[in-house]
């Protein structure tokens, strides 16, 4: 997806997240890598037309008004209780439910009606297009999910496969026709509602299952279960978290983040790592890039001290008409009794109490937008100076590919099993709290170091600059993590669950998060971060020209 793309998404997400929290009461519901969390926790998606993809604006509001009403209508320990305990009877009895809360939209939002109705039928659709009708059992499910729909609801059957599905309505309605008109009168009473919900799952998951003996094609066997199976694994509100592409273990099942060694690890000034004569070309080099750039480093203070700046006392104004009695006045009230100067007001200017942190993702696959990057690093830090606040840019990589002299002790010690972080960590300092950006601009151009950037354990860096940023002395402290993707380490995720150290970052952002002392926001060069942390946005590099990347991380302040 294009920078735009992904910034449309986001906007729309936004919007339907605050939908989301009006309609559900739940304070804390947002979108987080295209799904929907209730703080860090995913919320499980109980209907497969709910799961949103790429679609137009009202169909993703269709996704969303659907999950509030979810969030809103079920009262999970009753859902819990009740429900078949697996399978597709399962399943189908989670798909009623869905249809059950969204029959019962209050008067007053009309238009969550319209947003339900179209993402239900463009589901629909879809799934038929597909070619999951082509066979009797995804035929037998889509019509039930069209009649039962219909009937719960009141609304008609997708008129596009209206014809198609009569033949199979026509042989359901003796089987489930009695517990159909019961799914309607009882969907204001959950638990009345349920009990007819799970003897229509339990008849026409028995349709769905081969008898003894019966062979059942591949085509034959895929088809109705592509309808219900493709959000199965979600639907147990367990607070796992999100599964990362390719199936991952969930947090906590390999135990708590582990480190082989530490004797390796280093924190080291970036500076130290480059030749000087070498570091004196890349600032030169970063200094014809940032001038291309062609951004105001002034302006941008103003800007910062916009968003960052709090109201502070600096003193009193005297000789003023009203305000507090000034007491050295008093003197001119004798000589001058007209005079009306007498009091004093107390005076405030805004003052930037704020430390900002940008921890520099210095893996391999950053190395293309390390240029970029490092612009973006210098020019803030210099309008941060100007605006009175602290910063620090920091950087995180492994002092050796594949594991390093970690991997090779832990091979030594007869490679016991699920070692944890087994590589050799290297944590930067490009620019620290205490020094200005004049001092520090030599040092910030080791960004540009190539040989610098190999493998990346996000986890333990984020931790890391948190840390830092909780010992300074400031009123407000911010960091952000600039990066292209997943934490990476190969030797680790050989050893190790391959999303070892994606479960640790997320594990660490949620905890930052929940704690509140350090405000933690993604800047996703390229590739969206949302799955990481609550807060980003994503740049595209083709696009990082001008003042636009830096308006659009300023943005995240201001949301």
């Amino acid at each position: 997806m294009t920078g735009a793309g992904t910034r449309r998404r986001r906007r729309v997400e936004e919007l339907s997240a605050a939908a989301i929290r009006a309609i559900s009461g739940e304070p804390d519901a947002h979108f987080r890598g295209g799904r929907l969390h209730r703080g860090t926790r995913p919320v499980p998606a109980p209907a497969p037309h709910l799961r949103p993809g790429e679609e137009d604006v009202v169909s993703f509001r269709g996704a969303a008004d659907g999950l509030a009403l979810h969030l809103a209508v079920t009262d999970r320990r009753v859902h819990a209780r009740l429900r078949p305990a697996g399978g597709a009877e399962r399943l189908l009895f989670d798909l009623l439910e869905q249809f059950r809360v969204e029959s019962l939209v209050p008067a007053a939002l009309p238009g969550v009606v319209t947003n339900l109705r179209r993402r239900h039928e463009r589901w629909s659709r879809a799934a038929h297009r597909a070619g999951l009708t082509a066979t009797e059992r995804g035929l037998l499910v889509y019509t039930l999910a069209q009649v039962c729909r219909s009937r719960i609801t009141g609304e008609p059957v997708v008129a596009e496969t209206e014809d198609l599905i009569e033949p199979a309505r026509a042989a359901l309605a003796p089987v489930i026709g009695t517990h159909l008109a019961g799914l309607r009168r009882h969907r204001a009473d959950q638990a009345a509602f349920a009990r007819h919900a799970r003897a229509l799952a339990a008849a026409v998951a028995g349709w769905l299952e081969p008898a003894p003996g019966e062979e059942r094609d591949r085509d034959e066997d895929d088809s109705p279960y592509a309808l219900l199976l493709d959000f199965d694994g979600e639907s147990d509100e367990d607070g796992g978290l999100p599964a990362p592409a390719g199936g991952a273990a969930r947090a906590g099942e390999a135990g708590p983040y582990r480190v082989f060694t530490t004797a390796y690890d280093r924190e080291q000034r970036a500076a130290a790592l480059v030749r000087p004569e070498l570091l004196r070309e890349q600032r030169d080099r970063l200094d014809h890039r940032v001038a291309r750039q062609g951004v105001n480093a002034a302006r941008l203070a103003r800007d910062l001290t916009a968003v960052l700046a709090a109201p502070a006392r600096d003193g009193w104004d005297g000789a003023q008409e009203e305000g507090y009695v000034d007491g050295r006045a008093l003197a001119r009230l004798v000589a001058s009794p007209t005079e009306r100067r007498l009091f004093r007001v107390e005076r405030t200017e805004p003052v930037a109490d704020v430390l900002v942190t940008f921890l520099v993702d210095c893996s391999g696959s950053m190395k293309a937008h390390s240029e970029t990057v490092a612009v973006l690093a210098d020019v803030f830090a210099r309008a941060l100076d100007l605006a009175g606040a602290s910063s620090e840019v920091l950087g995180f990589t492994t002092a050796a590919w594949h594991g390093g002299r970690a991997r090779r002790d832990w091979l030594r010690a007869g490679r016991p099993a699920r070692p944890g972080r087994l590589n050799e960590r290297r944590h930067l300092v490009f620019k620290d709290a205490a020094t200005p950006w004049r001092r520090a601009r030599r040092d910030i151009a080791a960004l540009l170091k190539a040989d610098l950037y190999r493998e990346g354990i996000d986890g333990e860096a984020l931790a890391w600059a948190a840390e830092r940023a909780r010992g300074c002395d400031a009123r407000r402290r911010v960091v952000f993590v600039l990066s292209d993707g997943s934490p990476m380490d190969g030797a680790t995720a050989l050893a190790n669950d391959r999303h070892y150290l994606d479960q640790h970052l997320t594990q660490v952002a949620g905890d930052l998060e929940r704690a509140g002392e350090v405000e933690v926001y993604g800047v996703g060069v390229g590739l969206d971060l949302s799955r990481y942390y609550r807060r980003s946005v994503a740049l595209d590099p083709a696009e990082c020209t001008g003042y636009r990347p830096f308006r659009e991380i300023l943005g995240l302040l201001t949301r």
